[in-house]
């Protein structure tokens, strides 16, 4: 659900050969362009976790851009949620600032 101030978000899973592919570098790269913040990440059943926050044109553009996904990547499908809707059991989506690839486990990697 997009807000009045046009700052919204979603959490999408896009299945299909989606892992060991690059998608979720691609995914940083393309959402840091668009200026959104959120998280990438690989999930146990070798689908891939999408959560971005930003502007609605923005998280539009990514939307469409996930359809594909990068080359080497095959979209099967995608299931968005918009944040507003999501339920409590839903994975954090907080991320203040910047686009990260985390563990499955959600934590992001740690850079020393």
């Amino acid at each position: 659900m997009r807000n009045s101030d046009g700052v919204s978000g979603f959490l999408t899973r896009v299945t299909g050969s989606v892992q060991g592919v690059g998608f979720r570098a691609w995914t940083r790269h393309e959402a840091s362009k668009l200026g959104l913040n959120g998280y990438v990440r690989n999930l146990p059943d070798r689908s891939v976790e999408v959560v971005a926050t930003g502007d609605a044109a923005a998280l539009d553009a990514l939307l469409t851009l996930l359809k594909s996904g990068p080359p080497g990547a095959s979209v099967q499908s995608h299931d968005t949620t918009w944040l507003d809707e999501c339920s409590r059991d839903a994975p954090n989506p907080s991320v203040t600032d910047g686009f990260q690839i985390r563990f499955q486990d959600g934590r992001p990697p740690v850079i020393s």
